[in-house]
């Protein structure tokens, strides 16, 4: 018999309760903030006791709805991005853009070798450029579609943009978001230290790739080994496969709502960049794209907003499980028992070798992740502990920031993340599914930040 994780709902329900009863066994602990150049930082070394805040039964029932508040944000964006994409695909547009990337798969050798490597690294440069996370949310409705048209399987759709960008997150080079936070506030330069970044971006992304070439010629060899094959069957009758051989090509007013399209994603990058764009910014854009693939594909006032509001209502249950993903770092905080297990984690980083010391840092680093899976949030909590501790440890504080980054490779598979189960829910893969396909790509990484990690402890890292 098959050990099956309940799905996300339960799981993250039961999570709450865990971290209610846990209120009521770890003591309470702050550590002192002060506010330096804007930021709210941790003061090293003022960690105290606090009165103890358990978290009852009210606490715990009315947690899911202080999540909807918090996360209010991103709850919006899914849901306006989600009616935007079913405006888009109202048009057909997509579809004739899947269609037109399958022909071409199917005839040519060299759009079969590049169709995954050349997807992933788009999306991994724009995790560690512009710190790319939230973006890739609605990428999954056009990956799921064009891999099962590829003969691969939701699982690779899914992977493409959202472990792509994940993996260009946590192995970044020029993100504001981790790394210049994090530089900012361990004293070093702005972006310094970038050749080696790029060097363990580089070997990240390749891994990934490597991996996800290596699965999709298994599942094109025989289907039914995909943990998401009864999904896919099920998708693939709606998707229509005969009508790819039918297919004629498409439509000018098809490829203007692509260019559309392309121009709202370009426009993204720049507002990003330039302008320092968040979701507000990225949300009213896509609400813009709406409205104007819309009137280019030719859909009266009518179908744009029945489509909208058809692709919203398909992710109310996304938006209930980010909501339940921030209510568990919401309990945590009430219950003042954050900073007591950072501070508990705090001492064990030391060790008489540099390496070994990175690599634990690391290591408590990804726990950390687990509860604050925010880049900069983690970065203002933990960077004023880490680089200090780096001193003493014998470290560079350029390393710190660096294991601060890896500690960040699992975001792709932590329930508490509001990226990974609004993926996940968007995809309608379960959980479990996910979790069991992720492991073997998870040990990879691993190993991958070990070995990453010895370079910069053994030489020194400026």
């Amino acid at each position: 018999m098959k050990l099956r994780l309940p799905n996300t709902f339960v799981l993250l329900l039961s999570l709450l309760a865990l971290i209610a009863l846990a209120t009521w066994v770890v003591p309470g602990g702050r550590f002192a903030t002060e506010l330096v150049n804007g930021k709210t930082l941790v003061v090293a070394g003022s960690f105290h006791a606090a009165d103890a805040r358990p978290q009852g039964l009210a606490a715990l029932l009315t947690a899911p709805i202080k999540g909807f508040v918090e996360a209010a944000l991103i709850i919006g964006f899914v849901l306006i991005v989600g009616g935007a994409f079913a405006v888009l695909q109202k048009t057909e547009a997509i579809d004739a853009m899947i269609k037109a990337v399958a022909r071409a798969h199917s005839r040519s050798g060299l759009v079969r070798a590049a169709v995954i490597p050349g997807f992933v690294t788009l999306f991994s440069l724009g995790g560690a450029s512009f710190g790319m996370a939230e973006e890739a949310i609605p990428f999954v409705l056009i990956f799921i579609p064009l891999a099962l048209a590829l003969r691969l399987d939701s699982l690779t759709g899914v992977a493409i943009p959202f472990v792509g960008s994940q993996i260009g997150f946590a192995t970044a080079f020029l993100n504001p978001f981790n790394v210049g936070v994090a530089q900012g506030i361990a004293g070093v330069p702005l972006f310094s230290g970038l050749g080696y970044r790029v060097v363990c971006w580089a070997v990240a992304t390749s891994l990934t790739i490597a991996f996800l070439m290596w699965w999709a010629a298994r599942i094109r060899r025989d289907p039914t080994l995909s943990p998401s094959f009864e999904l896919d069957q099920q998708r693939r009758q709606t998707l229509d496969l005969a009508s790819f051989e039918r297919f004629a090509g498409m439509t000018g007013r098809q490829r203007l709502v692509l260019w559309a399209f392309a121009a709202t994603l370009l426009g993204m990058i720049v507002g990003v960049v330039r302008w320092g764009w968040y979701i507000e910014e990225i949300a009213a854009l896509f609400l813009v794209m709406a409205v104007t693939v819309g009137l280019l594909g030719r859909l009266s006032a009518d179908d744009i907003v029945a489509a909208f509001l058809h692709g919203a209502r398909d992710l109310v249950g996304t938006a209930l499980v980010i909501a339940l993903a921030k209510a568990t770092v919401i309990l945590m905080r009430e219950g003042q028992i954050i900073d007591t297990l950072l501070h508990a984690l705090a001492p064990l980083v030391a060790s008489e070798s540099p390496v070994f010391a990175a690599q634990k840092m690391f290591l408590i680093q990804s726990v950390i992740n687990f509860f604050i899976h925010s880049g900069t949030g983690q970065a203002a909590l933990t960077m004023p502990l880490m680089a200090p501790l780096a001193d003493l440890v014998g470290l560079s504080r350029q390393t710190a920031v660096l294991a601060f980054q890896f500690g960040e490779l699992t975001t792709a598979i932590i329930p508490t993340s509001g990226i990974t189960v609004g993926v996940l829910a968007l995809s309608g893969l379960r959980y479990s599914t996910w979790l069991r396909w992720m492991l073997p790509l998870q040990a990879l990484y691993l190993v991958m930040a070990l070995a990453l990690l010895a370079v910069p402890a053994l030489t020194a890292w400026p």
